[in-house]
């Protein structure tokens, strides 16, 4: 059906999507959360992307333990220097969870419901679908957010070329 490398091209597009965006706003803007109610940061969409990838490839599919507060990754905040490191990190693991899966197997744990996973019975390779669903879906969100982001920055500051050097047009 999908090779490994198809995959992971389409969920590491995603994931360097974000990382890019978190890059490009920077410490500041990157931990901005609009006034919108359960609005998220970038910072925080991506830890809890890190979190999804870790968790239902890493745990699910691969079967390492790992730990992971759900409900703190859309608190986080903070630089963004360590985030992109964990980030290449995860990106990295992923490559290694996706080659090793057997995507007709069943998952190597159960998820908890408070995780909003799919409401059925999953294969590895099922669980992998949920992990790119995640990463495409909060990417698309990122960039509206970011877009806003950029456009409130750009309203509330004398220097009009700050959004241009936002997308990397300067």
């Amino acid at each position: 059906m999908i090779d490994e490398d198809d995959y992971l091209y389409f969920a590491c597009r995603a994931l360097d999507g974000m990382t890019g965006i978190v890059a490009e706003l920077g410490d500041d803007l990157a931990n901005v959360r609009p006034p919108f109610p359960g609005a998220n940061s970038p910072h925080a969409l991506l830890t809890h992307c890190l979190g999804v990838v870790s968790y239902w490839a890493g745990a699910l599919v691969a079967g390492r333990e790992v730990v992971r507060d759900r409900d703190a990754e859309f608190a986080a905040a903070g630089p963004v220097g360590p985030l992109l490191e964990r980030a290449a990190a995860v990106r990295d693991r992923l490559a290694v969870d996706v080659r090793a899966a057997r995507p007709a197997e069943p998952l190597r744990g159960t998820p908890p419901a408070a995780f909003l996973g799919p409401a059925r019975e999953l294969t590895q390779g099922a669980a992998l679908l949920h992990v790119y669903e995640e990463l495409a879906q909060h990417h698309g969100q990122m960039e509206i957010l970011r877009d806003w982001i950029v456009a409130s920055a750009t309203a509330s500051t004398p220097d009009p070329g700050i959004g241009s050097r936002m997308r990397g047009q300067s």
